[in-house]
């Protein structure tokens, strides 16, 4: 068990595979304990991982890992919301219960973890949360119709500089990696060529891309407000 008030600790939300999984991995190797949460996520080997399985959607969720955090580690340093649904389908296609779970996770997950991860953030006067969103927002394509993706992420993209200037004087940095398509579970492994082509780079991006863009991020104390994207020059243009 963690017992190191000192330690520096990263919640992470979809955190049992893919983006979210390279992430705890990457934390733990910076020494930071790590409460890491997702629907389906298991209890870990690792004493300096706390694991919360929950809807990231349902405030109650929010509750029950910042008070893991706090009751575990005695802080919040870093917040990375990670949990994301993206859902590919014509504009007039969409159902109410797509709406419904792309806005819950996108959005709702990311308002109740946030609003309840910044206020011991701003009792110690330091912290960084992270946003992962996706360049779609920046370069639509019309080969994949995405406007529940661009509503939601990019929600998430103004959002994220909105926070950033709220909170510039009090300690709390607040950025996004925006990610091209990356090689996770999400993808099935013969959509990856047709994937590949979207990029101007004409490959996929790999997880630890990703990793790489919010550890940057984690690391440059005076970069705030900041959207990078990581995503083989897609939102550049093709």
């Amino acid at each position: 068990m963690g017992t190191d008030r000192g330690q520096k600790v990263a919640v992470i939300t979809g955190a049992s595979q893919g983006i979210g999984a390279g992430l705890v991995d990457a934390f733990r190797k910076l020494g930071y304990g790590v409460v890491a949460t997702s629907r389906s996520i298991t209890p870990s080997a690792d004493a300096d991982v706390v694991t919360v399985q929950g809807d990231i959607a349902e405030a109650a969720t929010a509750e029950r890992v910042v008070a893991e955090a706090l009751s575990r580690f005695g802080r919040i340093d870093t917040l990375v919301n990670n949990a994301g649904v993206f859902v590919a389908k014509p504009f007039t296609d969409y159902t109410d219960d797509d709406y419904a779970t792309v806005v819950g996770v996108n959005l709702a997950g990311f308002f109740h973890l946030t609003q309840r991860a910044l206020r011991p953030m701003l009792d110690q006067g330091s912290g960084h949360v992270v946003n992962i969103t996706t360049s779609f927002v920046d370069h639509p394509n019309s080969n994949v119709p995405s406007v529940l993706a661009s509503l939601t992420k990019g929600g998430l993209a103004s959002a994220t500089r909105s926070l950033a200037i709220e909170y510039a004087t009090r300690g709390v940095r607040v950025n996004a990696v925006s990610p091209g398509v990356i090689k996770t579970p999400m993808h099935p492994v013969e959509t990856h060529e047709t994937l590949a082509g979207l990029h101007p780079v004409g490959r996929l991006g790999e997880i630890g891309d990703i990793v790489d863009g919010v550890i940057y991020l984690e690391s440059a104390p005076f970069v705030t407000g900041e959207i990078l994207h990581v995503d083989g020059g897609q939102s550049a243009g093709h």
